[in-house]
Protein backbone atom coordinates (compact mmCIF):
# COMPACT_ATOMS: atom_id res chain seq x y z
CA UNK A 1 0.00 0.00 0.00
CA UNK A 2 1.86 3.38 -0.92
CA UNK A 3 2.42 5.41 1.80
CA UNK A 4 -0.23 8.27 0.28
CA UNK A 5 -2.59 5.96 0.91
CA UNK A 6 -2.27 5.20 4.03
CA UNK A 7 -1.96 8.93 5.36
CA UNK A 8 -5.14 9.10 3.28
CA UNK A 9 -6.79 6.64 5.66
CA UNK A 10 -4.80 7.72 8.96
CA UNK A 11 -7.01 11.40 8.11
CA UNK A 12 -10.03 9.95 7.97
CA UNK A 13 -10.19 7.83 10.77
CA UNK A 14 -8.75 10.41 12.99
CA UNK A 15 -11.43 13.47 11.42
CA UNK A 16 -14.37 10.78 12.07
CA UNK A 17 -12.83 10.47 15.56
CA UNK A 18 -12.52 13.84 16.39
CA UNK A 19 -15.89 14.99 14.69
CA UNK A 20 -17.72 12.15 16.74
CA UNK A 21 -16.21 13.61 19.67
CA UNK A 22 -17.01 17.49 19.12
CA UNK A 23 -20.64 15.67 18.13
CA UNK A 24 -20.60 14.63 21.92
CA UNK A 25 -18.42 17.03 23.64
CA UNK A 26 -20.45 20.21 22.35
CA UNK A 27 -24.74 19.01 22.31
CA UNK A 28 -25.07 22.23 20.08
CA UNK A 29 -23.38 21.24 16.88
CA UNK A 30 -24.03 17.28 16.85
CA UNK A 31 -25.59 16.51 13.56
CA UNK A 32 -26.41 12.87 14.53
CA UNK A 33 -24.41 9.94 13.89
CA UNK A 34 -24.39 9.66 10.19
CA UNK A 35 -23.53 13.24 9.63
CA UNK A 36 -21.52 13.57 12.22
CA UNK A 37 -19.23 11.30 10.53
CA UNK A 38 -19.00 12.24 7.07
CA UNK A 39 -18.42 15.68 8.21
CA UNK A 40 -15.43 14.32 10.60
CA UNK A 41 -14.75 12.08 8.17
CA UNK A 42 -14.33 15.53 5.56
CA UNK A 43 -12.83 17.45 7.99
CA UNK A 44 -10.14 15.21 8.59
CA UNK A 45 -8.83 14.83 5.40
CA UNK A 46 -9.08 18.46 4.81
CA UNK A 47 -6.89 19.01 8.20
CA UNK A 48 -4.69 16.43 7.07
CA UNK A 49 -3.80 17.82 3.89
CA UNK A 50 -3.43 21.43 5.41
CA UNK A 51 -0.66 19.41 8.41
CA UNK A 52 1.15 17.59 4.64
CA UNK A 53 1.02 20.77 2.82
CA UNK A 54 2.84 22.32 5.91
CA UNK A 55 5.22 19.47 6.61
CA UNK A 56 5.48 17.74 3.69
CA UNK A 57 8.23 15.17 5.00
CA UNK A 58 5.69 13.99 6.92
CA UNK A 59 3.44 12.01 4.40
CA UNK A 60 6.03 9.43 4.01
CA UNK A 61 6.21 10.01 0.06
CA UNK A 62 9.99 11.17 0.44
CA UNK A 63 11.37 8.39 2.59
CA UNK A 64 8.65 5.44 0.58
CA UNK A 65 7.49 4.39 4.39
CA UNK A 66 4.92 6.16 6.99
CA UNK A 67 6.91 6.45 10.38
CA UNK A 68 5.62 6.53 13.88
CA UNK A 69 5.89 10.46 13.95
CA UNK A 70 3.86 10.66 10.71
CA UNK A 71 0.78 8.30 11.52
CA UNK A 72 0.47 10.03 15.30
CA UNK A 73 0.57 13.50 13.57
CA UNK A 74 -1.47 12.48 10.44
CA UNK A 75 -4.38 11.25 13.14
CA UNK A 76 -4.45 14.24 15.27
CA UNK A 77 -4.35 16.52 12.34
CA UNK A 78 -7.30 14.63 11.19
CA UNK A 79 -9.23 14.94 14.55
CA UNK A 80 -8.84 18.48 14.62
CA UNK A 81 -9.80 19.15 11.41
CA UNK A 82 -12.50 16.78 11.78
CA UNK A 83 -13.45 18.45 15.44
CA UNK A 84 -13.46 22.33 13.23
CA UNK A 85 -15.59 21.04 10.32
CA UNK A 86 -18.21 19.18 12.22
CA UNK A 87 -18.39 22.16 14.83
CA UNK A 88 -18.68 24.93 11.77
CA UNK A 89 -21.22 22.54 10.51
CA UNK A 90 -23.25 22.24 13.30
CA UNK A 91 -23.24 26.14 13.97
CA UNK A 92 -24.43 26.36 10.31
CA UNK A 93 -27.74 24.32 10.81
CA UNK A 94 -28.44 25.88 13.66
CA UNK A 95 -28.26 29.14 12.20
CA UNK A 96 -30.58 27.51 9.37
CA UNK A 97 -32.91 26.10 11.73
CA UNK A 98 -33.43 30.08 13.65
CA UNK A 99 -34.40 31.49 10.39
Amino acid sequence: MSATLVTLILQIIGGIAGGNAAGVAIEKVNLGPLLTTIAGALGGVAGGQIFTALLPETAGVITGHVGLASIVGHLVAGGAGGAILTAIAGQIRNAMAKS
